[in-house]
């Protein structure tokens, strides 16, 4: 039996809100969500969602996701892409496409999905393309969080390979991936292929018997994403502070409060990179805090000084909504709050912080500090 349902609009929108507080700054936006779940709403899909344990050991699962920067289209794409004389073949109906593919490369039709991370888009994605595809979905992912890398995921972290991979993008582009040399290259290609489909690519990948995806997925995560969404909705609605009702549910710290003053970023790689400025108001007035993103938010300074980083989480959301903002659409002006989460356990080891998810793997020669600490010491 399913262990969550998205029957009306309402569920829709909350779900969204949810997962964009989770995706600090990345995992797809709001209008992505939403243009994925209004349709199949409106067809009639079963949006649903299962427990882990739900799920036949000897089941054939794989991940779905979304590959590309977080940065606006370059308007220049537009004329590119009609000198190549292409079409939207497949539009938002391309990651069930990678999935099909996927199988059909292997033989095998993938019997179950897992969310690759997640994010107002990422989560969506994920439970529509289960619902087109008429297989389940589980209660989790493998990030618990939207991330820029592979390298973030539960499967790299205990040694599982992604590959054989399929990409599929809007045009009609269908790319195998039988093997890379680690994953690190994986992912490069992966973004080359976003990059060469000007608005990025689809992909299914990380084919795992269900026994072995058990050991490793973060579990309940779909469902924490509903949860965040309605406790900001019901706040917002009774006169409470929405930020603080997400903080309920995450356990999570309000990090500090203020206008962005400044937004920098690039294109580059087939990632957003960028920097947002924020100056202090209340009791936080006369400090500034700096967040540095890729894709998500994962380095940030107060007044100078190194703060809190990946893997902890750090979210910008509206001041007065709570809901979460995009790397995408922050800008000077707008009035956020900076929460902070605790990250996953498994990435907090020295060899993963320094190669695969703290400051330094993002360039920084920054000391991670547990976000734990770092609030004990307020």
């Amino acid at each position: 039996m399913p262990s969550g349902r998205l029957e009306t609009l309402r569920d829709c929108e909350d779900i969204v809100c949810g997962g964009l507080f989770m995706g600090t700054g990345g995992g797809g936006g709001v209008e992505w969500g939403m243009g994925m779940l209004l349709p199949a709403l409106d067809e009639g899909l079963d949006l649903t969602w299962v427990d882990v344990d739900d799920i036949s050991d000897e089941a054939s699962t794989a991940t779905c996701f979304g590959m590309g920067s977080i940065a606006p289209m370059d308007p220049e794409f537009d004329e590119a892409i009609a000198e190549m004389h292409v079409e939207d073949r497949f539009g938002d109906n391309s990651m069930a496409e990678a999935v099909k593919e996927l199988g059909r490369y292997l033989g095998d039709p993938i019997g179950c999905l897992v969310a690759g991370e997640l994010g107002a888009g990422n989560v969506p994605a994920s439970i529509v393309t289960a619902a087109r595809l008429g297989i389940p979905l589980v209660d989790g992912d493998y990030a618990g969080r939207a991330i820029p890398d592979e390298m973030q995921t539960m499967p790299y972290l205990t040694g599982k390979s992604s590959w054989p991979l399929a990409s599929v993008d809007q045009w009609g582009n269908i790319v195998i991936v039988a093997y890379t040399v680690n994953p690190h290259m994986l992912e490069r290609i992966g973004k080359m292929l976003a990059v060469a489909a000007f608005t990025g690519t689809t992909m299914a990948s990380t084919v795992l018997p269900a026994s072995e995806m058990k050991e490793i997925v973060v579990r309940g995560t779909i469902t924490k994403s509903l949860t965040i969404g309605r406790a900001i909705r019901a706040a917002n609605e009774s006169g409470n502070d929405p930020v603080d009702a997400a903080l309920t549910v995450t356990g999570g710290w309000r990090l500090f409060e203020g206008t962005v003053v400044k937004k920098d970023w690039e294109d580059r790689d087939g990632y957003m990179f960028g920097t947002v400025e924020i100056s202090g108001s209340g009791s936080y007035e006369g400090d500034m805090l700096r967040v540095w993103f890729k894709n998500e938010n994962h380095v940030t300074w107060l007044n100078g000084e190194p703060w809190v980083c990946s893997p902890d989480l750090v979210t910008l959301a509206y001041r007065s909504t709570g809901e979460g903002t995009t790397s995408t659409d922050i800008a000077e002006g707008d009035e956020v709050v900076a929460v902070g989460m605790r990250g996953l356990e498994q990435q907090r080891t020295t060899d993963v912080l320094d190669g695969a998810a703290g400051p330094r793997y993002y360039g920084f020669d920054i000391d991670y500090v547990p976000i734990e600490q770092l609030m004990e010491q307020r």
